[in-house]
């Protein structure tokens, strides 16, 4: 299978989250035949769950509409570096390979903080790909913080 990015449509999915004024975060969750199995944009003020970030979401319906807990050979694109809940899920559910935009050393759990699947007890290590479509993650991120500071109000977290 050729390789073919997904990252555009995680940036859709990203400004969506945006105008619904969440933290403009992206996912596309492909399965291992090549199939785009779940698209999801950030949701926690919408579901009134702080669990509900772009990469848990699209695993959900994922697994869903697989019926399994497991999405082995799946490749998952976000346009932020995964917090550390969303590291650990994406090792849970056994995602063979992860393409991230921007870094986030503030929240991120894969190349800062926790750094999740550096862990010795992290059971399942996906591969990483950073730095696709980056710069337009960041500036997706910087625009919509700019701009709710402009209007005073204070950014959640940024994943």
């Amino acid at each position: 299978m050729a390789f073919a990015t997904h990252m555009p449509e995680a940036l859709d999915q990203a400004r969506a989250a945006a105008l619904r004024g969440e933290v403009p975060v992206g996912a596309v969750l492909v399965g291992a035949d090549g199939r785009v199995l779940a698209r999801a944009g950030n949701r926690t003020r919408a579901l009134s769950d702080p669990t509900a970030h772009a990469e848990i979401l699209a695993i959900r319906e994922a697994c869903a509409a697989l019926g399994s807990e497991r999405l082995p050979g799946a490749r998952l694109w976000v346009t932020l570096e995964p917090c550390p809940m969303c590291a650990a899920a994406i090792s849970a559910a056994r995602i063979a390979v992860l393409y991230y935009g921007a870094e986030d050393p503030r929240m991120g759990g894969v190349r800062h903080g926790a750094r999740v699947f550096d862990h010795p007890q992290c059971h399942h290590r996906p591969e990483v790909v950073d730095g696709i479509h980056a710069e337009e993650s960041r500036r997706l991120l910087q625009d919509f913080f700019r701009e709710r500071r402009g209007h005073g109000t204070v950014p959640p977290g940024t994943s």
